[in-house]
């Protein structure tokens, strides 16, 4: 039986390396998705979002009926924990990395930062995306896959 997403395995071992702060959040800014998650009913919930990388802040926008809005709306100081993962890591050589940021979202209300916002971040779906979340990083990991030496 021939399954249409199994490939051989790529020769060679790789080796996992830690990276630093500011190289994990050098690499997030370099993608322009990954993916979010936060608590909905007590339950891990993950969903694909387009990003921007703001002055160390991962910034999303969603909309009126999404959770993550409603959670954020909720949310008193210091905001609702979530954590933001993005990723580059090639199927066929299984190098990259991976980056993963933990921390608290805030929904952004300052007129001028929303206008900002809206213009450096175009939504990917086709619905109103009225809403913008900061996440405030906490704690950033980040791992990169690289070839044994």
């Amino acid at each position: 039986m021939a399954l249409d997403n199994i490939r051989p395995a790529a020769p060679g071992a790789r080796r996992r390396v830690d990276l630093d702060t500011a190289e994990a959040l050098r690499l997030l800014a370099s993608v322009p998705f990954g993916r979010i998650v936060f608590t909905r009913r007590a339950l891990p919930t993950i969903r694909p979002v387009n990003h921007v990388l703001d002055a160390g802040s991962v910034v999303i926008r969603t909309h009126d009926g999404a959770s993550l809005t409603a959670r954020t709306r909720q949310a008193g100081d210091p905001g609702v924990v979530v954590a933001y993962e993005a990723d580059a890591i090639d199927p066929d050589t299984r190098l990259g990395w991976s980056v993963v940021v933990t921390g608290y979202a805030h929904l952004v209300t300052d007129p001028h930062e929303l206008a900002r916002y809206r213009a450096l971040l175009e939504p990917w779906v086709g619905q109103a995306m009225d809403y913008t979340v900061r996440i405030r990083p906490d704690l950033v990991t980040g791992v990169r896959l690289a070839p044994a030496e």
